[in-house]
C-alpha cells in the first residue's frame, strides 16, 4: 500500500504552522502579545519539521515545497502588517517582500533547471557566499532568525519598547538594533542569490542557443 505523503508527520507540522500563523495574523491589529506568541509557535514548528523529516525518514518534495513557501508567506504577511503600522516605510517593506520572493523563486528555478535536488545544496563551484550561507547550518540559522526577529521587534515596538534593560533602551528595541544589521546583510545575500540564479539561467539560455546554431 502506497504511503500517504500528505499525512507525513513533518507535513502535518507544516499544516499546523499555517494554522498558528493565520491565527497570529488575525490578532496582530489588536493583541500584540497573543499574536507574537502564536507567530513564535509557528516559527518553532519550522525548526522541528526538518528534524522530524530526517529522523522519521519522511522527507518529501511536498514537504520541501511547503517549508519554503510557508517561510516566505509568513514573513510577507508580517511585512504587510508592518505596512499598516508604519505607512511612511511602506516602500521599504514592499522592497523587502519583493526581494525575498523574487530571489528565492529564481534560486529554486535555477536549481531545478540545472538538475539540483535542493536549493540548499550547492555545488562547490557555486558562489562562495551562497555556499557558506546554505552549507553552514549555524550561519543559516542565525541569519534567518535575526531577519525574523527584526520584523517581529518592529511589530512589537509599535506597541511598546519592552522592559528597560540597557542605556534606557527597552528590550524589544535593543533586540531590534542588534538584529537590524544582520537582516540587512540577509537582504544583500538575497540580491546575490538573485544575481547568481539569473546568471545560471542565462548561461542555460546561451548554451541552448549555441546548440541550435550548431544544428
Amino acid at each position: 500500500m502506497a504511503e500517504n505523503v500528505f499525512l507525513f508527520i513533518p507535513n502535518i507540522v507544516d499544516y499546523l504552522r499555517v494554522v498558528f500563523a493565520f491565527a497570529s495574523f488575525y490578532y496582530m491589529p489588536s493583541d500584540p502579545w497573543l499574536a507574537s506568541i502564536l507567530y513564535i509557535v509557528s516559527g518553532l514548528l519550522d525548526a522541528i519539521d526538518g528534524h522530524l523529516a530526517r529522523t522519521l525518514n519522511q522527507g518529501s518534495k511536498l514537504g520541501a515545497m511547503l517549508d519554503q513557501l510557508i517561510d516566505r508567506a509568513t514573513t510577507m504577511c508580517l511585512c504587510a502588517a508592518l505596512c499598516h503600522f508604519y505607512p511612511k516605510y511602506m516602500l521599504f517593506f514592499q522592497a523587502s517582500m519583493a526581494i525575498d520572493i523574487v530571489s528565492h523563486w529564481f534560486h529554486i528555478q535555477s536549481t531545478l533547471m540545472t538538475g539540483g535536488g535542493s536549493h540548499k545544496v550547492l555545488d562547490l563551484s557555486a558562489n562562495p557566499i551562497l555556499r557558506h550561507y546554505y552549507h553552514n547550518k549555524m550561519i543559516l540559522f542565525v541569519m534567518c532568525s535575526a531577519n525574523e526577529l527584526f520584523f517581529c521587534m518592529l511589530y512589537l515596538c509599535y506597541f511598546t519598547q519592552g522592559p528597560t534593560v540597557l542605556f534606557g533602551l527597552g528590550l524589544w528595541k535593543l533586540i531590534l538594533y542588534v538584529c537590524a544589521p544582520l537582516s540587512f546583510i540577509k537582504t544583500g545575500i538575497s540580491l546575490i542569490q538573485l544575481g547568481a540564479a539569473m546568471s545560471n539561467i542565462a548561461n542555460l539560455d546561451m548554451a541552448e542557443r549555441e546548440k541550435m546554431k550548431t544544428k
